[in-house]
């Protein structure tokens, strides 16, 4: 069983686009007090370990464009399919610095950093472009709902855990710009087209 995709249910999930041109950005806009202007959602502040036991936060992503993943290396179902597509994004990506890819476990308690070493190797990626981070279940599970998209225990799934397969795009500024199903061929093309566009973008 999986959980529906938040994206497909939340009624705070707002599309703010004029430009055809131009990726539309997710998420409820804010008014600014001091202002009156409206503000673009962003993605909160987070700070994980990765596969070298390096600190990853938002800090990190400052000045890229990033693709986001969560899954965990136990994964009996979907995550296989994902990390194939992945591969795609990595190999096409992997010498351009304006771009990196964030992938959070969903089973930090059995995803150490040594076995999302392992993880790596078994993908033969490199560290600086892919982070296969881990931390606080909980936090995790609530970075998730940021990225809005769904992830939680479930006795009854494969492996024990129910996750979004979708592979999320932010830009430099930390908005969330697209959402593509990461088992689906067709769909992750269109996260490398959508991708290109960003980094044209100004």
């Amino acid at each position: 069983m999986r959980i529906t995709n938040l994206l497909l249910l939340s009624p705070l999930l707002l599309i703010f686009s004029c430009n055809p041109d131009k990726l539309p950005v997710y998420g409820t806009k804010t008014i600014s007090p001091a202002t009156g202007d409206s503000i673009d959602y962003t993605l909160p502040t987070f700070a994980y370990v990765d596969q070298d036991s390096n600190l990853v936060s938002e800090a990190t992503t400052q000045n890229k464009i990033f693709v986001t993943e969560f899954f965990f290396t136990s994964c009996p179902s979907i995550c296989p399919k994902m990390q194939a597509q992945m591969l795609r994004v990595y190999e096409k990506y992997k010498s351009n610095s304006d771009v990196i890819i964030l992938a959070f476990t969903i089973d930090p308690q059995r995803d150490s950093v040594g076995k999302l070493k392992s993880y790596e190797k078994k993908l033969g990626i490199e560290s600086s472009k892919w982070h296969l981070l881990t931390g606080d279940k909980d936090s995790i599970y609530t970075l998730a709902e940021s990225f809005l998209v769904s992830a939680a225990e479930d006795a009854d799934a494969p492996g024990g855990h129910v996750h979004s397969g979708n592979f999320i795009l932010a830009d430099k500024q930390r908005r969330l710009r697209g959402y593509y199903d990461g088992t689906k061929e067709e769909s992750v093309q269109k996260l490398l087209d959508e991708l290109d566009l960003l980094l044209k973008e100004k």
